[in-house]
């Protein structure tokens, strides 16, 4: 049993900055991929930014320059700092690991998510 458990989210003033936080507890034995993903009112779930163990990222190219995906991997967390934030970015926000459980099973775990409102 794993289990992503977020924090951070809330209501912010366009312009502002928000750092959400993911941590990881269970039956782990290791993580690749740690990854946000979003969705907003009405609209499919996407891939906001990616981390890999080896730190290499990928980014949306709508929170290009704006937000930093950052991990700790003795941890097994990852954060999304948010800065210059817009009304759009208005959604709840999804922690996603894809790791290997204590069994040896290849598993695709995810938050419950939390809401981010970006106010105009």
């Amino acid at each position: 049993q794993v289990q992503l458990e977020e924090s951070g989210g809330g209501l912010v003033q366009a312009g502002g900055s928000l750092r959400l936080s993911c941590a990881a507890s269970g039956s782990i034995f290791s993580i690749n991929a740690m990854a946000w993903y979003r969705q907003a009112l009405g609209k499919q779930r996407e891939l906001v930014a990616v981390i890999r163990t080896s730190g290499s990222t990928n980014y949306a190219d709508a929170v290009k320059g704006r937000f930093t995906i950052s991990r700790d991997n003795a941890k097994n967390t990852v954060s999304l700092q948010m800065n210059s934030l817009k009304p759009e970015d208005t959604a709840v926000y999804y922690c996603k690991a894809d790791l290997i459980t204590s069994g040896g099973v290849w598993s695709t775990s995810w938050g419950q998510g939390t809401q981010v409102t970006v106010s105009s």
